[in-house]
């Protein structure tokens, strides 16, 4: 499955779209390997975050 393509305005179904996807990637990954799947993209994601605040300082 390809990566989703969103809308600018960020629908409902951007959404679902997302959720999709992501079921797509993780279906076949066992507890653990799905866990760390997760953890590292929140991890990335944190990350992201707190250089924009940094920035806005």
């Amino acid at each position: 499955m390809e990566k989703p393509i969103l809308s600018p305005n960020f629908t409902i179904e951007d959404i679902h779209k997302l959720r999709e996807y992501n079921y797509y990637l993780t279906k076949d990954m066992p507890p653990e390997e799905r866990r760390n799947f997760y953890n590292e993209r929140g991890r990335a994601f944190q990350r992201e975050i707190e250089a924009g605040r940094l920035q806005k300082v």
